[in-house]
């Protein structure tokens, strides 16, 4: 059989002017043809559909909607083919770009493949947000996409904590766990914030409770964690009840509705990226606003080296309106909101780690996550976090926890050895 007049030698050979050397995948296409070298992870194209939303969408979203509707697959690692292909992308001979050459060719065999049509219509489990860009009702909806989805979903990947945000992995001894390194970043916070008994505490993004919860058991504080999702407050609201702590409230509110000042502390771990970029300043001086002089807050937030936003796959399928930025113009718009920015502590790596944790448990658990949330979602889920996993490996993605203080008169109350 001449491969090159089969759809996956010609799709092969439109990969090989921006690749150097071999392609890095290996494709089985829907006629049944297979081209590319034999050792490289298999990208299996069930049907010309997932050419048509590349044409449509070409990059990132493209594929991410052609793998979640199950038109594209990847046999074996999935994590392992997309470090290859972008490894082979990063090398000197890549063409940063395809030549216009290749794009006209590449709409020539699309045509002759049946590739080219109508577009198709975005998969169901693509997030459909409306109104103003970070107006209360689009807030409420975003957050509704990705944290409404299933308590008992979340509760499937995550440790007893529910703590859905990066670890702190202070040991490499075999036996210790991600629910290990979740304590010990909940502690790591606690002991930033400097929380004594007595002290009012707000925990603004609160999630499933694991910071309000841990820091009213273990270190006594008043807290108030506040959310926009429905059924994280449901969640919240039974375990205090279940451990019967009277110093816990959980209210559906957003951030820019808090007027119950002053709190001698606030933390907020991974919400902040959801705030968006024209906010983020009214973010910050809320939160100013809302601490008692020389109180401490501690943001723990996800950056992005490369460019700001979420990225296209994330902003459509995981989190909309999600934005991201290089940590240093984060560290200055807290410090214009007139708060002292006091440590900056890069977590990186232990975002690796968890994310790894949370995949593994996420894979192994595959089909009660099918039966949860159905296989669309499922996949999202997957090609989430290997991505992320991805992100943060190659250093596109970092994580920082930004401990800040309202000082006062030049006063703030700072310890003289950082919190460790």
């Amino acid at each position: 059989m001449n491969h090159g007049q089969t759809a996956a030698g010609r799709l092969a050979d439109l990969l090989r002017p921006i690749f150097p050397g071999d392609v890095p995948v290996r494709i089985r296409a829907w006629d049944g043809s297979v081209a590319g070298p034999d050792n490289a992870p298999t990208v299996v194209l069930r049907s010309p559909d997932a050419l048509r939303r590349l044409l449509f969408h070409p990059g990132e979203l493209g594929v991410a909607q052609a793998y979640v509707t199950g038109e594209l697959d990847v046999e074996g690692d999935l994590l392992d083919g997309l470090r290859r292909v972008r490894r082979a992308a990063r090398e000197p001979a890549a063409a940063s770009r395809p030549h216009p050459r290749t794009l006209l060719e590449g709409l020539r065999v699309a045509i002759q493949l049946g590739a080219v049509g109508k577009p198709l219509p975005a998969p169901k489990s693509q997030a459909r947000v409306r109104g103003r860009l970070h107006s209360l009702l689009r807030d409420r909806a975003a957050i509704a996409h990705h944290y409404d989805l299933s308590n008992d979903f979340y509760e499937l990947i995550l440790d007893p904590h529910m703590a859905y945000s990066c670890g702190y992995w202070t040991s490499e001894d075999p036996a210790y766990t991600g629910a290990d390194a979740q304590r010990d970043k909940l502690e790591l916070v606690c002991r930033k914030l400097g929380l004594r008994p007595g002290m009012r505490m707000l925990d603004v993004g609160c999630g499933w409770g694991s910071l309000s919860l841990y820091a009213a058991e273990h270190h006594g504080v008043d807290v108030t964690g506040i959310t926009l999702s429905e059924q994280q407050q449901e969640f919240v609201e039974k375990r205090i009840a279940q451990r019967g702590l009277a110093g816990v409230r959980v209210r559906l509110q957003d951030y820019r509705d808090v007027a119950d000042e002053p709190f001698d502390a606030i933390g907020s771990i991974e919400m902040g990226e959801h705030v968006g970029a024209a906010n983020y300043p009214a973010f910050v001086a809320g939160l100013h606003r809302l601490l008692e002089p020389r109180g401490r807050l501690l943001i723990q937030q996800m950056s992005r080296r490369d460019h700001p936003g979420g990225g296209p796959f994330i902003e459509a399928f995981i989190a909309p309106d999600m934005h991201m930025r290089p940590v240093g113009e984060t560290v200055a718009l807290i410090e214009s909101a007139g708060l002292e920015v006091r440590d900056v502590h890069a977590l990186r790596e232990h975002y690796v780690r968890t994310i790894h944790d949370w995949y593994h448990t996420f894979e192994t658990h595959w089909d009660d996550a099918v039966g949860l949330v159905g296989e669309e979602v499922a996949r999202v889920w997957r090609l989430y976090m290997v991505g992320a996993a991805l992100s943060f490996e190659e250093g596109r993605m970092g994580v920082d926890q930004i401990l800040a203080v309202r000082p006062a008169h030049g006063d703030s109350a700072m310890p003289a050895v950082r919190a460790r």
